[in-house]
């Protein structure tokens, strides 16, 4: 254990490895490696015809700007690090406290813990200032839920107390669970002073947490750093790609097939060219010996990757990342999802999903403390037959509550002043002592986990986990029953003014799989009771069979068509020894370190059954403003919307229809409540026939009218199967509106998964709960309403608010402009890059395919950087301040439009239509310039349509005595001469004559054919391999002699 320190790292560079890293991850990128190997080639004379600088400038400045935000997201890191590693605890060494740093910390060590300080690292709590060895902790750090919860040494340990000497001395071997992520479950053993005891989750303080409400703890670190739940839940979270991000990555390897198309027909081109008229163009473009047109043709290809490298978009994903993160401004600084009251505005946790919201089809959504407040009013209850709650005059008629006076409760002190009840029949019967609603009430004060905190005398206040507890206490207090205090193995109690305090002997608590929580309590008068309440359905299955007609009154006194939340009340009384023999069993499963929890689950099941029925409480949950408005507008953009409750199947479908997600207009909505695998297929199989005989594929979903679905927990674990799924999936898509009740969290997250699967669909899941983690996490976006059930929602979504009407802006103004503005972006960005390329590519017909710029290289990377980047500032600007948030009122039914162009591109007939487009768009371009060139030829149109003269056919000359000499004398005889040639001058010099070139007839014998030409060029006037004589320099000599009379 000394090897473990309590030091965390959550940075990922340091000073010399931040260049080095960060740039072999940022090579990881296919762009930036492409542009890598591009200045590789560009280094290369034989290839390039490009300065090194037109690549390097916005290659170093795409991976400036990324390490820059690399760096500062690093250097924030190594500051919190630091901060946390260097904070002080007291730490016993050598038998003294000494201030240590955090990061000092091991494993095995001692630690002193003060009031409100941090929990250093996760320990076993051996003692505490508090009586019993109790502390308080807030964990807010953890899930976000600010109520105090109570954590209990074991008494062993508690003795030790703040003795340094015993805490020196204390040698205790802990076997615990391997480092994990589960926040609310611990599993060990304790051995010390040769006894095992259990170790569980209330024993153990994790790091994170806050020390309220006590002076003073001691702990034992069990795991530190890394090793600790807080880091364990620290992983990085399922990264989630958009479909335009799947799409630009499509499109970029086109772009590159694309591109070496394009490169493949230039070289084949330039192969071409040299073998027809590459050696034509000695003179002009000398060429080394020994190249051949392959060669010449293997180094244009790459000549010209470089030059058409502006077609890949380098700085594609940098702009993408800058607009993404103005959206993502524009989400939070919107006031209309700001939540005043709260102080809560709206939260965008991810800038990689804004354009995602304009693509939602299925939102699946909790009911509680999403659609509704999740503050919760005891409204109704029904004991032993009895129903309270509703207000009848003396005709018979229900009244409304307003009508009402509310229940007096000044006889009870301390009462709750914001407690409203208005059947002052259930006072009536408290006053006189009626056992069973004594027993109800009695049941309420004591079966739940709220702690209790008295400031003053009478004024309490409770912290509650759950706003459903919190409620049925508050109940409890008002009507005579007053929850005062507790202590691990008690429960302190007024019961109508009077002092009692019941043995707490085990708790059963409460999960989402037993839906129910028991108490085990002996009463001051040594008598054994077990009191459970839960979902109604878990409760009657494990009733005594003597309560069946009371279940059936007590279901029909319940009026579920409200919408109310709804428990139901039971009780048995227990033997002395049977539960002895139970305690030593329930201590021997908790010991366990095998398979513990089945073990347990086994026991409850075993105590919890043939119970009494008490009766059930009803707790009124109101819908928040704005929901069915905001159900109703989204239902208009098309957008289909799932809830995933765990209430009761007639709670769920009432609350469906007041926020109208289920509508009286509707064609039919269908229950499914079977109880097997085959009768839920069956059912399901029905369903479609009903919807028109439909056989149709999942994908389609058009139906003649509008259906709702209902399905309970237990069918839709049965629907959830292999062999049923793709059932149940066809028919619900077919429903405008589903509802699944009595649902666990992880069918939440299995149902978003079926659709995820099967659905070409993008999903959206909301939820203000810990229940709803997982399928906030299992949807393509997840959102967390910051309400009544703690933080832990918020803290695993994308996106976070404090009220669901505050999805439709959401959706319909932010996740619609973010999609527009990135598809505009895109077509701008690619246009400009294509446009740019092909001057360069059209350019190497012109060129000889020699691979040459079309542009000088400045005006390049002067477009390229700062031109576009200007008008595409402008152009956003402009169009940021122009859309208006409130066109989604007016045309809700435009959402759906919104990336249509994405499922296009999986149709032929729409490329059909562009190619054909393509070719429309070209013809009159064509046309018009074959008409100008025939009606207005220019001189080059003339130069280039006219043809070539033919060579004049060779023919035998015909001999004749003198025609040839007097023709080649004539041809080069000048007027004027005669008599200089006679005055005889001439032929003094004809020393000089000689060099000139001339013969004795005067004619020239080395300059010129017969023909008049220079013997050094063919018929065809190109040069061949004969050496021209210097024609000019012997015609001037000749000029000058007979010009000169002296000569």
């Amino acid at each position: 254990y000394s090897e473990v320190t309590n030091a965390i790292k959550t940075s990922k560079y340091n000073l010399f490895t931040f260049l080095p890293l960060n740039l072999f991850e940022q090579f990881q990128r296919i762009a930036n490696a492409y542009f890598l190997f591009l200045l590789v080639l560009q280094v290369i004379p034989q290839i390039s015809s490009l300065s090194w600088f037109t690549t390097v400038v916005p290659l170093i400045l795409v991976l400036s700007v990324t390490a820059a935000k690399d760096a500062t997201d690093d250097i924030n890191r190594h500051k919190s690090d630091n901060q946390v590693n260097n904070r002080k605890a007291q730490v016993l060494i050598d038998r003294k406290l000494r201030s240590e740093k955090w990061m000092d910390v091991q494993v095995g060590d001692i630690i002193k813990l003060e009031n409100n300080q941090f929990v250093t690292a996760d320990l076993l709590l051996l003692s505490s200032s508090e009586p019993l060895n109790l502390v308080y902790i807030e964990t807010a750090e953890l899930d976000g839920e600010t109520n105090l919860k109570v954590r209990q040494s074991l008494p062993v340990t508690g003795d030790l107390g703040d003795d340094i000497e015993k805490l020196a001395d204390f040698n205790g071997e802990v076997r615990c669970e391997p480092p994990n992520n589960r926040l609310d479950r611990f599993t060990g053993t304790l051995t010390y002073a040769g006894q095992k005891y259990s170790l569980d989750n209330e024993k153990i303080l994790l790091r994170g947490c806050t020390l309220r409400n006590t002076e003073w703890c001691f702990g034992l670190v069990l795991f530190g750093g890394p090793e600790t739940k807080l880091m364990q839940n620290c992983g990085k979270s399922t990264f989630k790609r958009t479909r335009i991000d799947r799409l630009m990555n499509v499109l970029v390897l086109c772009i590159f097939g694309f591109l070496g198309f394009m490169c493949s027909i230039l070289a084949i081109g330039n192969w071409i060219w040299e073998m027809n008229e590459g050696s034509q163009f000695m003179v002009f473009l000398p060429r080394q010996d020994g190249n051949n047109a392959a060669f010449s043709a293997f180094l244009t290809f790459w000549s010209y990757v470089i030059i058409l490298n502006t077609v890949v978009p380098i700085s594609l994903y940098v702009s993408v990342e800058i607009i993404r993160l103005g959206n993502s401004f524009y989400i939070e600084w919107d006031r209309k999802m700001y939540y005043a009251r709260s102080d809560t505005p709206a939260e965008a946790r991810t800038t990689t999903l804004n354009e995602e919201l304009g693509q939602i089809k299925y939102i699946f959504s909790d009911k509680t403390g999403t659609l509704t407040q999740n503050i919760m009013t005891f409204n109704k209850c029904s004991i032993n037959g009895k129903s309270y709650g509703d207000v009848y005059d003396y005709t018979g008629q229900r009244q409304e509550i307003t009508e009402v006076k509310t229940v007096d409760f000044s006889f009870n002190p301390l009462a709750d002043p914001r407690f409203l009840f208005h059947d002052h029949a259930l006072v009536e019967d408290v006053k006189l002592e009626n056992s069973e609603v004594h027993t109800f009430f009695r049941l309420l004060a004591l079966c739940h986990t709220v702690m209790a905190e008295e400031k003053k005398e009478g004024e309490l206040f409770y912290q509650a986990q759950s706003p459903d507890e919190g409620a049925l206490v508050t109940a409890a207090r008002n009507f005579g029953f007053v929850f005062r205090s507790r202590t691990p193995d008690s429960v302190s109690i007024v019961e109508m003014g009077k002092q009692r305090t019941y043995e707490l002997l085990a708790i059963l608590d409460f999960n989402n799989v037993r839906k129910r929580m028991s108490v085990i309590v002996r009463s001051p008068e040594g008598k054994l009771s077990l009191y459970c309440k839960g979902a109604d359905t878990i409760i009657y299955e494990r009733l005594h069979q003597s309560c069946s007609k009371l279940m059936d009154v007590t279901t029909e006194h319940l009026n579920v068509r409200e919408g109310l939340r709804t428990l139901a009340l039971a009780y048995k009384d227990l033997d002395e020894e049977y539960f002895s023999e139970w305690k030593q069993r329930h201590h021997e499963a908790s010991t366990s370190l095998d398979d513990r929890e089945a073990k347990l689950d086994q026991l409850y099941e075993e105590i919890e059954k043939d119970l009494l029925l008490l009766g059930a409480t009803a707790i009124e949950d109101k819908l928040q403003d704005g929901v069915p408005q905001t159900i109703e507008l989204l239902s208009k953009a098309d957008i289909k919307i799932w809830v995933l409750t765990g209430d009761k199947q007639e709670t769920a479908e009432n609350i469906g229809y007041s926020c109208n997600l289920l509508r009286e207009e509707m064609a039919e909505v269908f229950v499914i409540s079977s109880n097997s695998s085959e009768e839920v297929q069956e059912e399901l199989r029905s369903e479609p026939v009903t919807l028109g005989n439909s056989v149709k594929a999942i994908t389609d979903e058009v139906v003649n009218g509008e259906y709702g679905l209902v399905i309970s927990g237990h069918s839709l674990a049965y629907a959830l199967e292999h062999s049923v799924e793709l059932e149940f999936l066809r028919t619900a898509c077919m429903c405008k509106a589903v509802i699944c009740c009595r649902v666990t969290p992880l069918q939440k997250a299995q149902v978003v998964e079926l659709v995820k699967k099967y659905k070409q669909a993008v999903t959206l899941a909301i939820g203000d709960g810990a229940n709803d983690v997982s399928m906030i996490k299992a949807a393509h976006i997840g959102v967390g309403i910051s309400g009544q059930e703690g933080m832990q929602a918020v803290l695993s979504s994308d996106y976070s608010f404090a009220q669901f009407r505050f999805l439709q802006n959401l959706l319909l103004v932010h996740g619609r402009w973010s999609y527009l503005r990135m598809c505009k972006f895109l077509r701008y960005f690619f246009y400009k890059n294509f446009t740019f390329t092909f001057i360069h590519f059209w350019y190497a017909f012109f060129c000889g395919f020699s691979a040459q710029l079309g542009l000088e290289m400045s005006y390049w990377t002067a477009v390229n950087t700062f031109f576009v980047l200007g008008s595409l500032t402008i152009y956003f600007v402009v169009t940021f301040t122009m859309y208006s948030n409130g066109m989604f009122l007016v045309l809700p039914r435009a959402f759906p439009f919104i990336g249509t162009a994405r499922n296009s591109l999986n149709q032929p007939n729409v490329w059909l239509t562009i190619l054909l487009t393509s070719a429309l768009c070209v013809l009159p371009v064509v046309t018009y310039r074959f008409l100008l060139i025939q009606l207005c030829p220019t001189i080059n149109d003339k130069v280039r349509r006219a043809k070539p003269a033919p060579s004049p056919p060779t023919r035998r000359v015909r001999m004749r005595r003198t025609s040839s000499r007097r023709s080649g004398y004539a041809f080069s005889h000048a007027q004027g001469y005669g008599d200089l040639v006679t005055s005889g001058r001439f032929l003094r010099r004809s020393a000089l004559a000689r060099p000139s070139g001339f013969t004795q007839t005067g004619r020239a014998t080395t300059g010129f054919s017969p023909m008049g030409r220079s013997a050094g060029y063919s018929p065809t006037g190109r040069p061949q391999n004969t050496k021209a004589p210097d024609v000019e320099g012997t015609s001037l000599q000749m000029y000058r002699t007979i010009r000169d009379p002296t000569l």
